[in-house]
């Protein structure tokens, strides 16, 4: 064998060149999450403790998937079921999240409506390649998860609906009013990602009212409908006598129009296993279905196998949530009442209370104080480093989820990876940082 080729100086980071991706892809901005959790990797790397309060994910020594999906998946992999699946899932696994529906959510669609993917991403990528052309307008509220992103990949004309605290950062039926005869797609996130806050019956039924109004004045003149996008992946996780609602269980006539981003991901502490599926009318999801064929975005045939199992395990299901449920709502709870505290006392903080998924949203108004040491807080990048710096307490600020200007005070703090004793021991750092400033 030869001595191996240095190809370096020609396959490295080609400093000025240009013209050597896509238009699209010179343009396509990174994560803001991800540069928010290089900046804590730094800290831990010099052996700094910090609660980290950034990422959408779980830590599996606080919550591990459910032992019977865990041991599904190791039966499968150990009888041969390595594979490739169908591209649109197993019908196994498409026949087991029909039941699902059915039973959980009194919806009961035709296995033709549903596409098994690997997780969830894939399915909202999907739903944008299927539904757009360039040019068409997506409308979503804002602050929202990575709809700029998605929007920027398939040259679609984002029109972002600013929300506010007052309606829970969720639009109404009035803020859609304007934007919908542009709309080919809407979009919606309940419980929503970043805030933690759901969308109630009312305010739902409203939309899909508008949606179906807007969709009877298009059919006559052959324009094509608007579509819902109803990202509900966070469904299973909600607390303090929040119901979760659908589109179809209000109005039926909204299946026509509805398609549903769903999976095991948040529900069961599964980001890693990539189990995910749309649910949706029968000729989109046929669509999709054929454009993630192509990608290969299918979900690993033993994790499917597995996932059978554990959705056709009612009582598997409830015992997973008892004990998941109980700690992520006790996580938030004690964010929740650690903020209310020091708004109690005086300091310029408050928080909305935990509704859903595994995020909190909290209010942190300092600016124009300045720091220990001389430093103005003028931005909310200036309080999140400065709560990095001070208090270890790693949190995201709104900006990340589409809101600049508008998002001024707000972060999300996300319970998934920390132990409720590290949100304790971290609460009396935060008061003390903020009675620093001057």
């Amino acid at each position: 064998m030869s001595e191996p080729r240095d190809v370096s100086q020609w396959a490295g980071e080609q400093a000025g060149a240009k013209g050597r991706v896509s238009t699209m892809a010179s343009g396509l901005v990174g994560s803001e999450i991800l540069k928010i959790a290089a900046d804590i990797r730094e800290l831990q790397r010099g052996g700094v403790e910090v609660c980290n309060l950034t990422v959408g994910d779980f830590d599996p020594s606080q919550f591990p998937i459910p032992t019977l999906l865990c041991t599904a998946i190791q039966d499968a992999l150990a009888t041969g079921q390595t594979n490739y699946p169908p591209s649109n899932g197993m019908p196994e696994l498409r026949t087991a999240v029909q039941r699902f529906y059915k039973t959980r959510l009194g919806l009961d669609y035709p296995i033709d409506s549903i596409l098994i993917a690997g997780g969830a991403r894939p399915v909202i990528y999907g739903i944008y390649r299927a539904l757009l052309d360039p040019g068409d307008v997506v409308v979503y509220p804002v602050p929202s998860w990575n709809n700029n992103h998605y929007c920027h990949l398939l040259g679609a004309q984002p029109l972002e609906l600013i929300c506010g605290p007052e309606n829970n950062f969720l639009p109404t039926a009035g803020d859609l009013e304007a934007a919908l005869p542009k709309a080919r797609l809407v979009c919606l996130n309940s419980p929503l990602n970043p805030t933690g806050t759901a969308i109630d019956a009312e305010a739902l039924r409203g939309i899909c009212e508008a949606i179906l109004a807007e969709n009877h004045r298009r059919e006559p003149l052959g324009e094509r409908p608007v579509y819902l996008l109803y990202d509900h992946i966070y469904w299973m996780l909600t607390f303090e006598g929040t119901k979760h609602v659908t589109p179809p269980e209000l109005l039926a006539e909204m299946a026509r129009y509805t398609i549903f981003v769903d999976g095991i991901s948040k529900a069961f502490a599964a980001t890693g296993v990539r189990v995910g599926w749309a649910v949706g009318p029968v000729d989109v999801i046929k669509r999709m279905s054929a454009i993630l064929g192509h990608v290969g975005a299918w979900a690993p045939r033993a994790e499917q196998v597995a996932t059978v199992q554990l959705l056709d395990d009612a009582q598997a299901c409830a015992d997973y949530h008892e004990g998941f449920l109980a700690g992520l709502s006790t996580r938030l709870r004690r964010l929740h009442e650690g903020f209310q505290a020091m708004k109690a006392s005086g300091l310029p903080v408050d928080s909305i209370p935990p509704m859903g998924a595994i995020y909190l949203t909290v209010h942190i108004a300092a600016f124009g104080k300045t720091t220990p040491t001389h430093q103005p807080l003028r931005s909310n990048e200036d309080i999140r480093k400065y709560l990095l710096d001070a208090a270890r307490f790693g949190i995201v600020p709104f900006g990340a989820f589409g809101m600049a200007e508008a998002g001024q005070g707000w972060f999300r703090l996300s319970v998934g990876a920390v132990s409720e004793q590290d949100i304790i021991d971290a609460l009396p750092r935060v008061d003390a940082a903020l009675r620093a400033l001057t």
